[in-house]
């Protein structure tokens, strides 16, 4: 049975933000597979105008799940996925990856959650802008994805990077393939 990989889903996610690795974690070649959860089992429409029907939701999720995505969208900026928090607090509790990447960040980091971890978003000033409780300056990073301690960020034009460092963590090929992954993906065929 593959091990399931929860990923949060609202209207107006940005769905291309989770594209590369959801494909990847869905492929026959890793024990993985990803389901969607949601506030309710409402249809739910991505930016792209997607139609996509929650797996799960934050009454019924599985106790036992090997990672949470959070995928970004104008929600995050304007509070409306705070009702997200008990499952994030559960995943922390129980030693649960999350993967955050662009407004998800904005939420990780007004909750509390990257005080004391080694972080990245968009940028510092529009994270500390729209997260006024954030206090870990101290811990933020200017790269385009970081992973401290089961904790990935990404900002939001790092969907590639995000994807590398969700398959570093998961170990779910060699590193060397990962990196063969990512530099095809990142370069294409062709130079300019």
């Amino acid at each position: 049975m593959k091990k399931e990989i929860l990923t949060f889903i609202f209207d107006g996610y940005a769905d291309w933000e989770s594209a590369y690795i959801c494909s990847l974690l869905n492929s026959k070649e890793t024990d993985y597979i990803v389901k969607t959860l949601s506030f309710d089992k409402l249809p739910k429409i991505s930016m792209a105008g997607l139609n996509t029907i929650p797996d799960y939701s934050i009454n019924d999720y599985p106790e036992r799940f090997e990672m949470l995505l959070l995928i970004g969208g104008e929600a995050w900026i304007e509070n409306k996925n705070n009702d997200i928090e008990p499952v994030v607090n559960y995943a922390f509790k129980n030693n649960i990856p999350i993967a955050a990447i662009c407004g998800a960040t904005i939420f990780l980091g007004e909750s509390g959650y990257l005080n004391d971890r080694k972080h990245t978003s968009n940028t510092l000033e529009f994270l500390k802008l729209k997260a006024p409780n954030y206090k870990g300056d101290a811990n933020y990073i200017e790269r385009q994805a970081v992973n401290d301690s089961g904790v990935i960020t990404a900002n939001g034009t790092a969907t590639l990077e995000f994807a590398k460092e969700i398959m570093l963590h998961l170990q779910i090929r060699p590193g060397n393939k990962i990196d063969e992954w990512y530099l095809f993906h990142k370069n294409g065929f062709y130079k300019e």
